[in-house]
């Protein structure tokens, strides 16, 4: 089969991938990224993690996030399809409060999980525009309910997995937590892209 010319996402090395009959009849994506890139990812040891947070992944985050390269989504869409593909509980990513994600014009969360194909509901609601990361432990263990229900969202018997990009204190995914478990679910999990 023939080559397809595509340049790396985060260096812009070209990248040779050759098409073949196993990738068009597995659900294998093509790489993104080159090898020298993805090396300077480090996998993280915890279960409920890919990556651990460094300076690769802080470069990542930074221009996927804030400078808005929504095409980064597919970085890791293989590693994110292989963890999520035979999952049975309703994967929920943690959202953005509605004028931060105008702001930035797409759900970060949400595109991860668009460019892997893996099915999510939203069914929660960020309630503060304030983010975790500009303050400190303390503070974050401190903070007002971050999270509410959508307006009628149901959510009684059912098992979930809260999907987020980066846990350094848990708080965040805590607070979420609190509001499925409240709200009368099964079972609540929570799963990240990095462990900070």
């Amino acid at each position: 089969m023939n080559k397809i010319d595509t340049h790396c996402l985060l260096c812009a090395q070209l990248l040779k991938d050759p098409i073949s009959w196993t990738t068009l009849l597995t659900k294998r994506f093509q790489p993104t990224i080159c090898e020298k890139c993805s090396a300077r990812f480090e996998n993280s040891q915890s279960a409920t993690a890919l990556y651990q947070y460094n300076n690769a992944m802080k470069e990542y985050l930074h221009q996927y996030k804030f400078l808005q390269d929504v095409a980064l989504a597919k970085v890791f869409r293989q590693e994110l399809y292989d963890r999520f593909k035979h999952e049975k509980a309703t994967i929920i990513p943690i959202p953005m409060h509605p004028l931060k994600q105008k702001e930035r014009s797409f759900s970060h969360m949400e595109e991860l999980l668009k460019a892997a194909n893996i099915p999510y509901s939203q069914l929660l609601e960020k309630t503060t525009t304030e983010t975790q990361s500009a303050k400190n432990r303390e503070e974050r263990m401190q903070v007002a309910p971050l999270f509410c229900l959508k307006e009628g969202a149901y959510v009684e018997n059912k098992e979930y997995l809260l999907f987020d990009d980066i846990k350094t204190t848990g708080t965040t995914l805590q607070h979420a937590t609190e509001i499925l478990v409240n709200a009368g679910a099964k079972s609540v999990q929570c799963f990240t892209l990095i462990n900070g």
